[in-house]
């Protein structure tokens, strides 16, 4: 374990250097001195000078984050506390907390701690579903997320019936098509998010999610937190990413999507019959065909179907009684409604909540004030959150395709302006969506125990002049990426220092 370092030379070891110049390097290992010579190429001096100090950097036995605010989240606000972190778990937190010996310290003065932000329903890992937002203000018509994946594991033919099980890939993992060097890791990272809900969004039955830490450079499976966590569904007849015919065949229609669904189900109840009576005795009986299709919903702890008006929050609770399956609802556009909150209440079903609140179309004629009810839309979708909390329904919020850090922090904002409290804001990004997946136990607050992501801030995180000065995840440390140079610093980079 390397404690400390020192270098030397016979001049500034920074300054230029002559093509052959002999330098000796002195490396204190805390347990001895170790010296490097002769090295004749600068070049090879300093890859290894950055090599060993990038690795003491990086990657400590353990690491203090001493004297700062600490917002655990599951308890009280620590004011002035210590956070210590030792092979990617938290080893202890408090107000009186030893730094162990061995630690490399963060000091912690005017800097506020708080759980890594998990986005509750994203395809950020996959990059093959990278996102794109729908056209703004159109969300509600139909019961999707402004999310739009291509549609790759879409059937390129007619669809006759449901004996074909067209757009379903329900057997399909996250976990097997997470990519560390997915471009998104490290942008969303900068916005404080250290875990994802990440889901293969595909057709009617996309494929189960998983739990992802936002590593980079890393093996996949090192990512993985739990896996499955879920199934997708999309209501859809055309998929998300349109192919697959659309409405030329079964299922065209919402309604035709829903039979669909509810006939996977009456088919699933009917293999597992089948297979228990085989279980039970299978001599003269014959051999059950394995559907890959039925054993990944069977698979699935839960279904996640979208709801974004009142009346499809309504038909989709009422449909999953029916299926009798556990189920989130996701949307929720026009939660601002009371009835939601009730419906939610009744059924004990959570709803994840999009930040991509509709607006006006960029092109759309200024001159055409739109129906009533986008004009609704617009004014009182952010103000949904809000209401959610003061029922007292479980929620949670997700980016919905939302990848910028500052524009994530302002739709962050329009939910606080609009009457969420920063402390739901808070729990509806961290100890919520951990409750919802079923992870709270390893994820989701500061907890002694529990998976070192966290957040580093100047400031509070939903602040417009706070900056994110590092995220912390599995124990490792990164930094944001620099905002665009068009930026006038803020979240998301250094600038605002």
């Amino acid at each position: 374990m390397v404690r400390s370092a020192s270098l030397s030379a016979g001049s500034a070891i920074l300054g230029p250097w002559p093509s052959h110049s002999i330098l000796l390097f002195r490396i204190d290992l805390g347990g001895g001195v170790v010296d490097w010579f002769p090295t004749l190429m600068r070049q090879t001096v300093a890859a290894l000078l950055l090599t060993s100090l990038g690795a003491f950097a990086d990657d400590p036995g353990a690491m203090a984050i001493r004297n700062a605010r600490i917002v655990t989240v599951s308890g009280p606000v620590i004011a002035k506390g210590t956070v210590v972190i030792r092979k990617g778990l938290i080893e202890a937190v408090g107000d009186g907390i030893t730094v162990p010996p061995d630690a490399w310290i963060v000091e912690g003065d005017g800097l506020t701690v708080y759980p890594g932000l998990i986005d509750s329903l994203t395809t950020v890992g996959i990059p093959s579903l990278a996102t794109a937002a729908a056209p703004a203000g159109g969300r509600g018509a139909a019961a999707t997320p402004a999310v739009t994946p291509t549609d790759t594991a879409a059937a390129v033919t007619r669809s006759m019936g449901p004996e074909d099980r067209p757009r379903t890939t329900s057997w399909a993992l996250a976990a097997d098509e997470i990519v560390a060097t997915d471009r998104r890791i490290a942008t969303v990272r900068g916005a404080g998010i250290t875990t994802t809900a990440t889901f293969p969004m595909r057709g009617i039955f996309g494929g189960q999610g998983a739990i992802v830490d936002l590593l980079s450079d890393e093996k996949p499976a090192k990512m993985v937190v739990a896996s499955p966590i879920g199934q997708y569904a999309a209501m859809t007849g055309g998929g998300r990413g349109g192919g697959g015919g659309g409405g030329a065949g079964f299922p065209g229609t919402t309604m035709g999507v829903i039979s669909y669904i509810r006939q996977i189900y009456l088919d699933l109840d009917h293999y597992q019959a089948v297979k228990a009576a085989y279980a039970r005795d299978p001599r003269g009986m014959p051999r059950p065909e394995y559907d890959r299709a039925l054993e990944g919903i069977a698979a699935s702890k839960r279904l996640l179907l979208p709801a974004n008006r009142l009346v499809e929050v309504d038909r989709m609770l009422r449909f999953a009684a029916e299926l009798k399956q556990n189920t989130v609802l996701y949307g929720g556009l026009e939660a601002y409604r009371p009835e939601v909150a009730e419906l939610l209440k009744k059924y004990n079903t959570p709803l994840l909540v999009s930040l991509k609140f509709p607006v006006r179309v960029a092109d759309s004629d200024p001159d055409e004030p739109g129906t009533l009810r986008a004009l609704e839309q617009r004014d009182k979708a952010p103000s949904a959150p809000a209401a959610l909390e003061k029922a007292g329904a479980k929620f949670a919020l997700y980016s919905d395709g939302i990848e910028q850090p500052r524009d994530f922090q302002r739709a962050v904002k329009k939910a606080i302006d609009a009457g969420l409290s920063k402390e739901a804001a808070l729990r509806a990004l961290t100890l919520s969506p951990a409750e919802i997946y079923g992870v709270a136990d390893r994820t989701g607050s500061i907890e002694k125990g529990k998976i070192a992501n966290l957040v580093v801030t100047k400031g509070d995180l939903f602040d417009d002049a706070t900056t994110v000065q590092m995220i912390i995840v599995d124990g490792r440390k990164y930094e944001p990426e620099p905002v665009p140079a068009t930026g006038a610093g803020g979240r998301g980079g250094r600038g605002g220092n």
